[in-house]
């Protein structure tokens, strides 16, 4: 049989059957549009985990010396310069960026012009120094270097810490929401070895100095602020403190197939991995995919009853139409022209009912996202749509709804190819 015979007999078939053939559509579409609809969601959300709450490079290693040192027994465990070079020469490891926090509590107290309104407050500062390197591209005002005594120090102000502000406190506040590129050249004045929640070192001094925002970076300390290596490790020899070995060093891999190499290296060197943000990444981008998997797989099962609703509505057709059957066998149709016309009568009402799931899936997420824009109060992170469709999600929902069609309609085809046009023409 020709495909133009063929698809006129299928379009009359369908025209005929307006009616199942619609429940079955519709079927089809429910159980597709809820499976696209929920992977969307899932990819959606797990893409804000990634790229926003927990931003990470899958070459980034994070190399802490362990919370008990045994390093002057075993040789290792201790991240001073030789333990830096011994990193370095890894044959996996590209690049190297040192890290050293100040080693003494600070505390800030503003008095003045904030972004037009009157702001007094005080508070604590974690400060911690890092090569330029690690946050190239992110300074917008001038170099990331030590200016020296008596200078502005520029510092670095995390993106995640800004996205906080701007949600949570400045509406509590009623404080200016502000962009990265509002806060540089701002400063503000610290006192390095004085806190109002922690004591100080003892007989150490108190370093005045200013603060100045240069940018801000995913890669910047959270709950404080960045500094240049070179002025922490000044600010620890001013302040009488350890200015030799470093508080962290973040490797760089060639590639994220030699980072577990890497790490057991590391690790043999008695030194440890920081990975409790990787790893509160990976338990939440966990729940959320086994949520939208519980999600989807519900919508299978509605796929699968949509598929076992097409094969209770083709046998039954088969069974009406077993004359019409007998005759086009009786004319010269083959068992497997019989049975294309039914499978391809299931895979019209497939390919049918997965577009318009998948169409109606993707509909009611921009209208989701509509309203979520409009009416869902600001909160840190809030994106600007929680769905992500790429290209094999939708073509995967239209051939999802092909194949369940095609699926229910086996079993029917088969029996309509096998029937017997001499006993059924004789009643």
């Amino acid at each position: 049989m020709r495909l133009a015979a063929l698809s006129r007999l299928v379009r009359l078939s369908l025209a005929r059957e307006r009616r199942g053939a619609f429940f079955s559509a519709f079927g089809v579409a429910m159980g597709v549009g809820a499976l696209v609809f929920f992977v969307g969601l899932g990819l959606g959300v797990g893409r804000v985990i990634r790229e926003k709450i927990f931003p990470n490079d899958a070459r980034l290693v994070d190399v802490v010396p362990p919370a008990v040192s045994l390093g002057s027994f075993l040789g290792g465990g201790k991240l001073d310069a030789a333990m830096v070079e011994r990193l370095q020469a890894l044959p996996d490891v590209e690049k190297l960026h040192r890290k050293m926090s100040v080693r003494v509590p600070a505390a800030s107290l503003y008095n003045g012009d904030f972004f037009g309104r009157r702001l007094r407050m005080g508070v604590d500062v974690l400060a911690v120094g890092v090569d330029p390197g690690l946050v190239e591209g992110d300074v917008q005002l001038g170099k990331f270097v030590d200016p020296g005594p008596g200078q502005p120090l520029p510092v670095l102000i995390s993106t995640r810490l800004l996205e906080i502000y701007n949600n949570t406190f400045a509406p509590a506040r009623k404080l200016p929401r502000l962009a990265p590129g509002m806060l540089v050249g701002f400063t503000f004045p610290v006192d390095f070895n004085r806190s109002y929640v922690a004591a100080p070192q003892p007989n150490a001094p108190v370093i005045s100095s200013q603060l100045q925002v240069v940018g801000a970076s995913d890669r910047a300390l959270l709950a404080g602020v960045t500094l240049p290596l070179d002025t922490a490790i000044r600010l620890n020899r001013e302040l009488g403190q350890d200015a030799d070995t470093f508080t962290g060093v973040t490797l760089v891999a060639r590639s994220p197939g030699a980072v577990p190499d890497i790490v057991a290296a590391v690790k043999e060197m008695g030194l440890e991995i920081d990975d409790q943000e990787r790893r509160l990444a990976e338990n939440v981008g966990a729940a959320v995919t086994l949520t939208t998997s519980a999600l989807a797989l519900l919508s299978i099962l509605i796929c699968v009853l949509a598929a076992v609703n097409i094969a209770h509505a083709l046998s039954a057709s088969v069974r009406a139409r077993a004359k019409e059957i007998g005759v086009m066998q009786a004319v010269g149709a083959s068992r497997s022209d019989v049975r294309n016309i039914v499978l391809a009568e299931a895979g019209v009402v497939g390919l049918i009912g997965g577009f318009l799931g998948t169409l109606a899936a993707i509909l009611l997420a921009l209208v989701i996202d509509r309203l979520a824009a409009s009416y869902l109060p600001q909160f840190p992170f809030k994106p600007e749509s929680f769905f992500s469709f790429p290209w094999t999600v939708v073509v995967g929902g239209v051939v999802l709804g092909l194949l369940a069609a095609v699926a229910g309609a086996w079993f029917p085809s088969h029996r309509a190819a096998a029937t017997d046009p001499a006993r059924t023409l004789a009643g």
